[in-house]
């Protein structure tokens, strides 16, 4: 979803004159890309997972569905589907997306040292952080309720882990449809660009267009023109383990995704995506993989480094003490206060 924070005559004016309310990729389009990466997950992964990629499909809509519970809510979360990369490649004059801060604290301060802000720069690396680091933690508490629900010693408080454990599936999902869901807005070339809907006033060498295309392009002629079968087998294959850091690898993701923008207005300009021209359904089916590989990595990954995290407080344990028996963890995961 795209907002920007706007005075309330901009806003209505913006309203009168737009199309319906931008969804990344649309229904279709985010629905796919769950679905697609969670069928992708390799075998070592939990085997729910793949049951469950219809599940995961429909709740890479949720940010979307969410909007419109309130005031609050949307202004301070309709910034996390974006961030505007300008021409320079910095963040509307703040850092770039190699150099953004590890905290978003940070880079509010970044950007309003240039007169901006995360809410009209958006901060959808950190979005995709967030449910990242949300998603290794629900792996490494799914691992020791695991353990700990099969251990014969731990078995008196086998009823509790078993119960625990069902419902951290059900918010391991959840977090996998958030994740899928601003993944995909990462894939989607208009989501890092300061020329989201239209190219605007700005230089303009190359004459493209200055409608307001978003909103078509990533949701109506993805539902008319793309189909799941060519996606997947568009998808590039798993990625090498690295031992490069998750921000890095989040910025390049970004990166290779800004790098699309042009190519687009080209292609928009060149006419190919008017109807019955393949050219435009061949460029979405190649973004829509990318971002279907990406999510399929970056959980893949998540369940990788969960086995090094730690769960529970006063203290945490370490998942590896759990598996290997070393410490029942249900003092901690039921709670000593």
């Amino acid at each position: 979803m795209r907002s920007k924070v706007l005075t309330a005559a901009a806003a209505a004016l913006a309203l009168s004159t737009a199309p319906a309310q931008a969804l990344a990729w649309g229904a279709e389009g985010h629905r796919m890309i769950g679905v697609l990466a969670t069928q992708a997950l390799p075998a070592e992964l939990p085997a729910f997972l793949r049951r469950a990629s219809v599940d995961v499909g429909e709740l890479s809509r949720e940010p979307d569905r969410s909007r419109g519970a309130g005031k609050l809510h949307d202004t301070d979360r309709d910034a996390a589907h974006f961030v505007d990369i300008d021409d320079n490649g910095t963040a509307l004059g703040g850092p770039t997306l190699a150099t953004m801060p590890p905290l978003r604290s940070d880079y509010e301060k970044a950007l309003q040292a240039a007169g901006e802000n995360s809410w009209s720069a958006g901060y959808l690396p950190y979005a995709i952080l967030d449910r990242y680091q949300q998603l290794t933690q629900e792996f490494a508490y799914w691992r020791v309720l695991r353990a700990a629900e099969g251990h014969r010693a731990w078995r008196a408080n086998r009823a509790w882990f078993r119960a625990d454990r069902i419902r951290r599936e059900a918010l391991i999902l959840r977090t996998m449809g958030e994740l899928s869901h601003f993944v995909g807005d990462g894939s989607q070339p208009l989501h890092v660009t300061s020329h989201y809907n239209g190219w605007g006033d700005g230089p303009n060498p190359e004459g493209f267009t200055k409608a307001r295309i978003h909103s078509n392009f990533e949701g109506e002629f993805v539902a008319a023109n793309v189909r799941a079968a060519a996606v997947r087998s568009a998808m590039p294959p798993p990625t090498a383990p690295t031992d490069q850091a998750i921000e890095g690898r989040v910025a390049i993701y970004l990166q290779t995704t800004n790098s699309f923008v042009a190519p687009l207005y080209a292609l928009e300009k060149a006419g190919g995506f008017a109807a019955g021209d393949a050219r435009g359904a061949e460029f979405v089916t190649g973004r829509m993989a990318v971002g279907a590989a990406a999510l399929r990595d970056l959980v893949t990954l998540a369940w990788a480094q969960s086995l090094n995290n730690k769960v529970g407080w006063k203290p945490p344990v370490a998942v590896g003490d759990v598996v290997s028996g070393k410490i029942n963890p249900y003092p901690v995961l039921y709670g000593t206060d």
